[in-house]
């Protein structure tokens, strides 16, 4: 869903303009939405986890 047709029940103007901090607010909530749900952040901590199991794994495989 975009924000672009969007008009804001506040202050009448479109919500891409972020013209009201209700508008910037919705606006910021609908463009960092991640990934099914998940921060960018914590997205890439759970790939930097996932890499090390890997490798410990493989180094125990490997004795």
């Amino acid at each position: 869903m975009s924000c672009e047709h969007l008009v804001c029940a506040h202050c009448a103007h479109p919500v891409i303009e972020g013209r009201c901090a209700i508008c910037r607010a919705n606006r910021e909530r609908m463009h960092n939405h991640g990934f099914a749900g998940l921060s960018p952040a914590l997205i890439a901590l759970l790939l930097i986890v996932l890499l090390f199991v890997t490798l410990l794994v493989e180094r125990l495989s490997g004795v």
